[in-house]
């Protein structure tokens, strides 16, 4: 692919000069006006449009040239990437599911050498022009098939990484990894005697226990989600490494900093929740908590009291440490009644949530004529065996000197 003839100098000014406009309204604008390839620039504007928050490094970068199609929405962000990157390293790196080389790029930066596989030929050719670009002759890339290179090679790698597909012949979200392309748990004998280190990524609804039944051998799985939303799990496996309980590493990646809370389910089913009435604070916990199913040691843990074991929200008088999770401090308990409700927000503005309550969220804001606004909140839950909603504000742990 000729990709100095298609992005032409002219095109690359179109593109910078546009950014903030609508696409399509451009190609209806310019359509015949044009001494580049229109559609090729508006394409280019709309995934840097997408990728601007996603990859804003690349997407501030004029150079680079973004594919069409679902690989920009598909792919690992900057911040997911670059994570993935502190805890590997060594020399030789192999990505057997390339795809836009987001997780390529930012995980080779610790590596001597590393190989890229991508079985579209076009998106390959794609990333290995913007490679180049990044970083010269640092990436070897291939279009085809990994799994025939892997076991043509005689030596190994360092470490091995796959996002395998999550989508089947007709578009349908796929959770297991026997269900996904490549299937892992089929390679995993080859895998092994071919890396010193394996990293998967999996869907953020991957069933984890179930997925530790695939793949036995698996010492660590990172939860990671980017702002309280679970974006990525990650299961990884070393040959240096003892085949122990694996470890379940919630982070959350904030702003202010990196969350992270670590057990291990045999924690999990040994530790012993307290439970109790609402008192000053209500805890929710991270969503990556929420999803690796830490319920009982995250109460342990620190000493918070769950008010029902379906409910997944905890309390205390004291806050002693920094928590995990969003806090808030509780004004008082109201009625779920229309008079009362709409006496204490005249406006019907509040923020709802709910967790094991009789109502979701969006139908007691329906049945109640409120929408979510402003800085309260109405908690409703299960304490005990009542229903009860709970009036609160945020508490802001990073203000407290704890």
């Amino acid at each position: 692919m000729d990709f100095k003839s298609l992005h032409t100098e002219a095109l690359k000014k179109f593109v910078q000069d546009h950014l903030q406009e609508d696409p399509a309204l451009l190609l209806f604008k310019h359509q015949g006006k044009t001494d580049f390839d229109l559609k090729t620039a508006v394409q280019q504007i709309s995934a840097r449009q997408k990728a601007k928050k996603k990859l804003p490094t690349w997407a501030a970068n004029p150079e680079v040239i973004f594919p069409a199609g679902i690989s920009v929405e598909q792919c690992s962000s900057e911040e997911t990437a670059k994570f993935k990157a502190e805890f590997v390293s060594g020399r030789g790196f192999l990505d057997m599911t390339g795809g836009f080389g987001v997780d390529t790029f930012f995980i080779g930066q610790h590596f001597d050498t590393v190989t890229y596989f991508e079985r579209n030929e076009s998106l390959a050719a794609i990333v290995q022009q913007n490679f180049e670009l990044l970083q010269p002759n640092k990436f070897a890339v291939h279009s085809g098939d990994a799994i025939t290179f892997l076991r043509s090679i005689p030596h190994d790698f360092d470490l091995i990484y796959l996002d395998p597909a999550r989508r089947g012949d007709h578009n349908q979200k796929l959770y297991k990894f026997s269900d996904c392309e490549p299937d892992v748990t089929d390679l995993w004998d080859l895998l092994t005697n071919k890396a010193n280190q394996i990293l998967v990524k999996a869907s953020p609804i991957l069933e984890i226990k179930s997925a530790l039944k695939e793949l036995p051998k698996i010492q660590k799985i990172w939860v990671l989600s980017v702002k309280n939303e679970v974006k990525e799990i990650l299961l990884y496996w070393s040959n240096a490494e003892a085949e122990n309980e694996p470890e379940i590493i919630c982070t959350d990646l904030t702003p202010e900093g990196k969350q992270t809370f670590a057990f291990t389910y045999e924690e999990e089913e040994t530790a012993n929740a307290i439970f109790g009435a609402t008192g000053k604070y209500l805890i929710e916990p991270n969503a990556s908590l929420l999803k690796a199913g830490a319920f009982k040691s995250f109460s342990e843990r620190y000493q918070l009291k769950k008010l029902h074991p379906n409910s997944h929200l905890y309390t205390t008088d004291v806050l002693e440490e920094r928590i995990p999770g969003r806090v808030f401090e509780v004004i008082g308990e109201v009625k779920a009644d229309k008079k009362e409700l709409k006496k204490k927000f005249p406006k019907g503005i509040v923020n709802v949530i709910t967790r094991n309550y009789s109502l979701k969220a969006e139908a007691f804001k329906n049945k109640f004529n409120l929408k979510d606004g402003g800085h309260e909140f109405l908690i409703g839950t299960k304490e005990g065996e009542k229903y009860r909603v709970y009036h609160c504000k945020p508490f802001s742990q990073k203000n407290q000197n704890l």
